[in-house]
């Protein structure tokens, strides 16, 4: 009887070791539940071996599109001693930092870290901070040049912008907002007018939208950030209702209306890194692990919206699209 006790009592004290060497991975999200790319995420896991429940648990949290709540959420990671933080956005990742120095963070996307203080460079992050960053100043040329192609008589763009969607810290030595000069400067190049619109909420969005008739824009640019993807079915619907043909940032906001989108895949970014997970959890430090910019764009052209606004789209530029939703 005393051995069958024993037995059983050394069998549930290594199931319990066993679950306390499983790895936890806390996945920081700046907006709800409702996200379209977590299950690229989980997919690079299972190409790495890794099965949620079975020999990895991930932990959620939700900051519902409030960035004050992000600091907290990160704090809980910190406390449940998580062996990876992955983060969703530039100040998910910025929050992340703050409240810990030793646990690895990796970037799914956000602006660029040397410039926001996260790494030193992108060859050598030299912190607790790698993964994958989309710089967007670097992307407003292209997609312009794609919108004067598409629209060579426009003279006038409108430009919704945050200028808080990324922190820039004093210690990174930046000044301005790469994010405004990076259009101010494309539009400079093909001789049109920028009308900035800085907006921080869905208030700031609608009444950026209520003053745009004033200035007669002709079209619409939205760069990459956290407020305008959670209000990007908002943002489109707006833009349709003034008849401006919009220029977004993913294949999201072309699907929910808007005329173009050129930008990164953002599925891929999540299930690459899936892969920065697996090495730090193999043991590599991620100040050693390159930071990567996304290699695979898309263009995305909504036919179907452009007729709704009376806006026909050049043959040349439809054949250059990835998609065309008709």
């Amino acid at each position: 009887m005393f051995g069958l006790v024993a037995a059983l009592l050394f069998a549930l004290g290594s199931s319990a070791q066993a679950q306390s060497k499983i790895p936890r991975i806390g996945i920081l999200f700046i907006g709800g539940r409702d996200q379209p790319h977590l299950e690229a995420f989980k997919q690079g896991l299972r190409e790495h071996g890794y099965t949620e429940g079975q020999n990895l648990v991930l932990e959620y949290r939700y900051a519902e599109g409030k960035q004050d709540r992000l600091s907290s959420l990160a704090a809980e990671f910190v406390q449940l001693k998580v062996a990876v933080i992955v983060t969703t956005s530039g100040n998910s990742a910025r929050a992340a930092k703050e409240a810990t120095n030793t646990i690895p963070i990796v970037l799914t996307t956000g602006a660029d870290p040397v410039k926001s203080g996260l790494a030193k460079s992108l060859a050598k992050p030299g912190g607790n901070v790698t993964g994958l960053s989309i710089i967007e100043e670097d992307l407003s040329g292209k997609r312009l040049e794609i919108f004067k192609e598409a629209f060579p008589e426009m003279t006038r763009l409108a430009f919704l912008w945050n200028p808080l969607a990324v922190s820039y810290s004093a210690a990174a030595g930046t000044g301005g907002n790469p994010s405004y000069d990076g259009v101010e400067k494309a539009t400079k190049a093909i001789r049109v007018q920028l009308l900035s619109y800085k907006v921080q909420s869905l208030t700031d969005i609608e009444m950026a939208f209520g003053e745009m008739p004033k200035a007669r824009p002709q079209a619409l640019l939205v760069v990459q950030s956290p407020l305008m993807t959670l209000n990007s079915r908002r943002i489109v619907n707006l833009a349709l209702k003034q008849r401006l043909p919009g220029m977004y940032p993913t294949r999201q906001f072309a699907e929910e209306g808007g005329v173009m989108a050129y930008g990164p895949l953002i599925g891929a970014l999540y299930r690459r890194a899936a892969a920065y997970v697996d090495k730090i959890l193999k043991g590599a430090k991620p100040a050693d692990l390159p930071i990567e910019q996304p290699t695979k764009f898309e263009f995305i052209v909504n036919l179907k919206a452009a007729k709704e606004i009376g806006l026909a789209i050049p043959p040349n530029v439809l054949a250059r699209a990835d998609k065309v939703i008709k």
